[in-house]
């Protein structure tokens, strides 16, 4: 399967998939984000000193908040995305709960220009999609792979997605550059993505 067959399915599974999230959305509401807080990071077996990169939720997306302000009661330091621009990686940017924000592209809540860029750890990811492999199905940006790419280069970095349940599906068409998720975390608990 080319990559462009695999691009146009996505399109397909895109439309399917913000239905579903919206539905997922509907059901659970806040309580998915209190349930994501309470499973926390425990499953990385990882320490307070990591650095944590989460993102600010837009529409149905599970708001990571309760989760970062948990992290960062347990000593993580925390980071949020900012864009750059169409095809370039996200820069991560200290962030503290509380912090003054910049409303970006899409409505999007990013850190100020003067907070520090800096490379996590752990990348917690938003996503429409998911499956077993570990492949996710974003907005079509391309904004995270390119990031993971990045950051994988440089040192390891665990990329764990935010999705309701609802979201696994069979497959996500997977592109030559898709990056895969090592661990995606639900309301239901952590499920570690499998090499297939």
């Amino acid at each position: 399967m080319t990559d462009e067959t695999k691009l146009n399915e996505k399109k397909k599974m895109r439309a399917q998939a913000l239905e579903r999230r919206k539905s997922a959305f509907d059901r659970h509401g806040c309580e998915a984000s209190r349930k994501i807080a309470a499973h926390g990071l425990d499953f990385l077996a990882t320490t307070p000193s990591a650095i944590v990169s989460g993102f600010a939720a837009i529409n149905d997306e599970i708001n990571p908040a309760p989760l970062m302000t948990w992290l960062q009661a347990e000593g993580f330091r925390l980071a949020l995305p900012v864009m750059e621009g169409k095809g370039k990686p996200l820069v991560m940017r200290t962030w503290t709960p509380g912090d003054a924000m910049k409303t970006a592209a899409w409505g999007i809540a990013e850190p100020l220009d003067d907070k520090p860029a800096v490379d996590p750890d752990i990348v917690l990811v938003p996503l429409l999609a998911f499956d077993a492999r570990g492949y996710r199905l974003g907005y079509g940006g391309g904004f995270y792979d390119r990031t993971l790419q990045r950051l994988r280069k440089l040192k390891p970095v665990v990329a764990v997605g935010l999705a309701y349940d609802e979201l696994k599906v069979d497959a996500v068409p997977a592109e030559s550059y898709d990056e895969r998720l090592d661990w995606v975390l639900t309301p239901s608990g952590p499920v570690h993505c499998l090499d297939s």
